[in-house]
Formats: C-alpha cells, structure tokens, sequence
C-alpha cells in the first residue's frame, strides 16, 4: 500500500495521467472541504461548460464569467470560488485569498454595483464529493496526485494546461508525467 500525504482543504488533486473516467480525466480539483462527517467537497478547475452565467441564471445582473464543470455530483446547482472574503456573507475560507459559496443574493447586489470584476470570482455547475473514506482510498491507489493550490492557479485565464502546468511546477518526475500526451495510441 501506498503511504499518502494528509489531505485537507486547500489541497489540488490531480488526476494520474491514465485515468480514464471521463469526468477526472486529466482533471485537476481544489478540495474545498475535507474531513468533515459529509466527506470531501472539491471543483474541478479546468473543464469548461463553454457558458456564461447569465445563461444560466436568469435574473443574474450583467456579467461575463465562463462556467465550469465543478463535478458530477448535483449538477443542478450552482457554486462559486472567490477572492471576496468575509465582505461576502456566509463565505467559506478555502486556502490563501480564496473563498467558496457565500449569500447569492448579495453576491448579486455586489456585481450589480460593479463590487466584484470577472477577475474575482468563479463559477462552476456540481462538484466533486467523495464519502468519508472514499478519496483516501482512491489515493491508495494512486488515482491522485496531491498538491498545494495556489491563488495563480485558481483564477487565470487559460485554464486548457492547468493540469500540466501544476505538474511541471510539482517538479521532478512530475514534469515529466504532465508532458505525457493525452491519448498516447496516436503517436
């Protein structure tokens, strides 16, 4: 058995290069909660919906913000990922400057008053929830690659290498595993 590092809140989790359950492939999850009796909370960071919010909002102000794939579990609810903190109510801190959830409505009220810029905030349609034991037994497996999240990789604007790109900043073996082509038969 594998010995794992002690996951907890603020961790990334990125998938091994041949998983192949099409919802973690080449995934890369910021775990938003862990350890609690519900689980392990996480969004995947860089699967897009390629939609905004407003399309699926409908009374949602003004706003360009691409939405995400944050799993596949509830996907009929919205979530979000910001750098607001306690200015949004009921905000939970996550790592550093970022902060998951919080008062929808006021979050809102702060776009509509131009409080809060694209820059600021993520959105994501589900999650990624594992039982109580589940995601340490995954690790055991070696179905993870654990990670400390940074704020530079939580909120930028290509999200399309951010599984290589976390990686290659791992370092060692690492770089080398992220440069792994995605479908290794057609080369």
């Amino acid at each position: 058995m594998r010995r794992t590092k002690k996951i907890h809140s603020g961790h990334l989790l990125l998938a091994e290069p041949f998983m192949l359950d099409p919802y973690f492939r080449r995934a890369v999850v910021l775990l938003c909660e862990h350890g609690t009796e519900d689980g392990t909370i996480g969004f995947i960071l860089n699967k897009s919906v390629r939609m905004q919010v407003t399309e699926l909002v409908n009374d949602f102000p003004e706003f360009e913000a691409e939405v995400y794939y944050g799993g596949p579990v509830r996907t009929d609810t919205l979530h979000y990922m910001h750098t607001l903190g306690e200015q949004l109510e009921g905000s939970a801190h996550v790592v550093d400057n970022i902060y998951w959830g919080g008062h929808f409505d006021q979050l809102k009220i702060m776009i509509d008053n131009g409080m809060v810029g694209e820059d600021d905030i993520r959105f994501f349609v589900g999650y990624s929830g594992w039982d109580s034991t589940q995601l340490e037994a995954e690790m055991q497996k070696g179905s993870w690659i654990l990670q400390n999240a940074q704020t530079d990789y939580i909120f930028k604007e290509n999200y399309d290498k951010l599984w290589e790109e976390v990686l290659h900043d791992k370092g060692n073996v690492f770089s080398v595993i992220g440069k792994v082509p995605d479908f290794v038969a057609l080369n």
